[in-house]
Order: structure tokens, then C-alpha cells, then sequence
């Protein structure tokens, strides 16, 4: 389970490192609920994935995510909450998720995603 919930963050990784938003957008569920670092509320994978082509297409155009998750604490057999500290370089930034992850007949998926900059931090 562990690792299928980590290979989730590896394809974010993959795809922002390609700036791939659609691939990137390929670890949340369909019906996705996700929570921008700036508080906006995105629904659904298409939706992350029109965001993230806007970043990649600007600010963070060549920049590199790199995924750490320090907690996936099952809830359920199907459900986990993991969090993860994120970098974004050479932007210098760092954000803090938790996310709500569900395993479905295709594999595990992010259902939940609420991202935010730490106060103090850039």
C-alpha cells in the first residue's frame, strides 16, 4: 500500500519535472477536491491540471517538485491521509499538504488535496 501511495507523488514529480500538467494531474481522482497554496478551491482533475499548465507555462516553467512524505496513516483499507513537504526549485519555495488518498479498482488516487505555504517560510 505504502508504495503505490508513494509512486502517486513520484508521477506529480515526474510530470512537473516535464512540465506536464495532465500527467502531473494523473495522481488525483477524477472528482478531486484540491486546495491551492493561495487558498483556491479547484475541483476536479481537469481543473488541477488547467492550473498547473498556467504555472508551468510561467512562473514555474523549468522548475523541479520534490515530494516528501513524512506520514501516510491508514484509515481504512482504501483510505489513507498522507502528509508531504514539498520543494520547488530553483523557486526556493516550500508547501506543506495533507491529502486524503483512496484506493479504487484502478489503483490509488489522490481524493482530497489541501496545499499551503508555511508561515514565515517563502
Amino acid at each position: 500500500m505504502t508504495e503505490e501511495i508513494y509512486a502517486l507523488w513520484q508521477r506529480m514529480e515526474q510530470g512537473w519535472a516535464v512540465g506536464d500538467a495532465t500527467a502531473f494531474a494523473s495522481a488525483f481522482a477524477e472528482d478531486v477536491d484540491f486546495v491551492t497554496v493561495r487558498g483556491e478551491e479547484l475541483f476536479g482533475r481537469q481543473a488541477v491540471a488547467r492550473g498547473h499548465a498556467e504555472l508551468f507555462a510561467g512562473p514555474y516553467r523549468d522548475t523541479k517538485l520534490t515530494a516528501e512524505i513524512s506520514l501516510v496513516r491508514p484509515l481504512t483499507d482504501a483510505i489513507s491521509v498522507v502528509h508531504v513537504t514539498s520543494s520547488i526549485a530553483p523557486a526556493g519555495i516550500t508547501t506543506h499538504a495533507q491529502a486524503v488518498v483512496v484506493r479504487r479498482a484502478d489503483g490509488w488516487e489522490v481524493a482530497a488535496f489541501h496545499n499551503m505555504i508555511p508561515k514565515g517560510r517563502s
